[in-house]
């Protein structure tokens, strides 16, 4: 295996924890924006508002988002056992 490959598994690394991440990440964003905007229009300054429902939608979005998630997981490996099975026979 020489540096070219390595950083290939290393981009290829990167981009699946993107993939994996992102989305919630993003929805983490959104509502947190919309919690926000929601407090400064109608000046409520309740800790429990910005942790509740961010962790409630945060949550529900795992679950939607897990055979997603679980299935580019899942491709990601088998190419990284097969290119480590290539390694071996090559």
């Amino acid at each position: 295996m020489n540096s070219t490959d390595v950083l290939e598994v290393v981009r290829e690394s990167i981009i699946v924890t993107l993939k994996i991440g992102g989305p919630i990440m993003i929805i983490s964003l959104v509502v947190g924006l919309a919690i926000s905007l929601f407090q400064a229009l109608t000046q409520i300054q309740e800790m429990t508002l910005t942790f509740v429902p961010k962790v409630v939608i945060v949550f529900g979005a795992l679950i939607l988002l897990m055979p997603f998630m679980l299935s580019t997981l899942v491709t990601f490996t088998h190419q990284l056992a097969d290119r480590i099975i290539g390694m071996g026979t090559g």
